[in-house]
């Protein structure tokens, strides 16, 4: 019996050692890192080591929250001796990647997959901030995710790093989606979510709650990881 779990420890070791992949995940606004855990237990399958972040996202505005999400997770990553750093984010966990990577470098990163981002901002944000309950409800960051030149999401430029985006195209939010011109997840438009320098981009039948949950996601996602 001895010898038979020395066996297994030794195997679970060497397929630790083979995992240089880390996979850092942050999720949306107003959300928590359990809203993550399905993709991370498929990426974990894949034999990815993950780090699945939960931050304050209605704390802090943008700048604050990537230092402190972001900085965590490569702490994590590189504490497990990784030789490559990859990121998925659902929603502003995108404009935290863009805003970090516009003022630091991450000499280990290789690629990251976007869902949903409010690349060009939000409608809504410009319809609805300045409603009574609004920042209450969605922080300094929400306040910052308009579609303006003031607007964090319009002040970060093209992206010099290898990205997949995934866009929604369905809604369970039709009011919100009143304020969206066009295609839209229930709270970025089709053509929001995309951002000059990406490398791949993808629009699926997913609303912007749920879309990180659903195994066409998933598999794209993946996809995107292996592919060339």
């Amino acid at each position: 019996m001895k010898k038979h779990l020395l066996a297994l420890l030794l195997l679970s070791s060497s397929a630790h050692a083979l995992a240089d992949d880390c996979v850092i995940l942050l999720h949306g606004l107003a959300r928590t890192a359990s809203s993550m855990e399905k993709l991370q237990g498929k990426l974990e399958q894949a034999d990815y080591l993950v780090v699945n972040v939960d931050y304050d996202s209605r704390k802090h505005p943008i700048a604050t929250l990537a230092d402190m999400a972001i900085d965590e997770g490569l702490q994590e990553c590189r504490y497990k001796n990784v030789k490559r750093i990859n990121f998925v984010t659902h929603s502003l966990g995108g404009i935290l990647v863009r805003q970090y990577l516009n003022n630091k470098n991450i000499p280990e990163l290789r690629r990251v997959v976007m869902l949903g981002p409010p690349n060009q901002g939000s409608e809504v944000v410009d319809s609805l901030r300045d409603v009574p309950g609004f920042e209450a409800l969605n922080g300094p960051a929400g306040m910052q995710l308009g579609t303006s030149s003031t607007d964090i999401p319009k002040q970060l430029g093209p992206v010099g790093f290898e990205l997949g985006v995934i866009a929604g195209t369905q809604s369970i939010n039709l009011i919100l989606s009143t304020y969206l011109p066009g295609i839209d997840d229930g709270k970025v438009t089709f053509k929001s979510a995309q951002v000059e320098g990406m490398k791949d981009f993808i629009a699926l039948p997913v609303t912007h709650p749920m879309m990180m949950k659903n195994a066409n996601v998933i598999a794209q996602t993946l996809h995107f990881f292996t592919s060339w």
